[in-house]
């Protein structure tokens, strides 16, 4: 009777362990479900003009105790020369695609099938949704959960709304995020206030903000400053989608 008695308590909590586990990754399992959705809820939330979204950056520095500047600034108040710079060195079909720009898309897979280095490809809606709710660094996983985010907040926001999160949200130095906050930092005017030079310099330095500082540009930082200045005074046709 001992035997059969030990035997079946030790059946019982072999199951009791065993429904504990099943427990615990139904939890999991719910946890990373609403992880996965909670991105796309925000979207939804961040149409009301009221909401001032920060990015994955800014909660790191909140977390560290670092502390961060940004100011946020309505689109309104943003120096056209500004928008005009980033569109043409960030995303020129930014008025175009929807989301995602899938012809340079294809050229990078190709690329990246034969072995090649592959090149950016990220679009603004794709730098945006990444900024809000994923991190840096080149990885599939982080472009698997890119796309998809960048389509949806491109159907859901305005262009207009998504030019101005992003550039409430970009990061232009160390703890520097925002076009507001960049501009009274390396130049001493606000947003609206930056000349065509300026806001090119500022335009360059987005794709490494951290060494490429728009307030001492070394030689090569110029030269491609030019260039954006070239292209943002020509960019009457692509700015269609943000100003009337």
């Amino acid at each position: 009777m001992d035997i059969i008695s030990e035997k079946r308590e030790g059946g019982e909590m072999s199951a009791g362990r065993g429904s504990a586990l099943r427990g615990a990754w139904r939890r999991l399992l719910r946890l990373a479900v609403f992880l996965l959705l909670l991105p796309y809820l925000l979207v939804f939330f961040y149409l009301a003009e009221f909401v001032h979204p920060v990015s994955t950056l800014m909660l790191r520095d909140l977390v560290l105790l670092r502390g961060y500047d940004r100011q946020w600034v309505e689109f309104e108040k943003i120096a056209p020369v500004l928008v005009q710079s980033v569109m043409m060195s960030e995303d020129g079909q930014f008025c175009a695609h929807t989301g995602v720009d899938w012809v340079q898309m294809r050229g990078v897979v190709a690329d990246a099938l034969d072995g090649a280095q592959t090149r950016g490809a990220s679009t603004i809606p794709m730098q945006t949704v990444k900024n809000l709710y994923l991190w840096n660094g080149r990885s599939f996983v982080r472009k698997a959960l890119e796309v998809p985010l960048a389509i949806a907040a491109d159907f859901v926001w305005s262009k207009r709304r998504m030019m101005e999160i992003y550039l409430n949200v970009a990061e232009w130095g160390d703890g520097i995020y925002g076009v507001e906050a960049a501009a009274r930092h390396y130049f001493g005017v606000p947003a609206a206030k930056l000349s065509r030079r300026q806001a090119a310099l500022l335009a360059v330095a987005l794709p490494n903000p951290v060494d490429r500082n728009a307030g001492k540009p070394g030689r090569g930082l110029r030269r491609l400053a030019s260039v954006i200045e070239r292209r943002a005074s020509q960019s009457r046709d692509y700015i269609t989608c943000l100003y009337d």
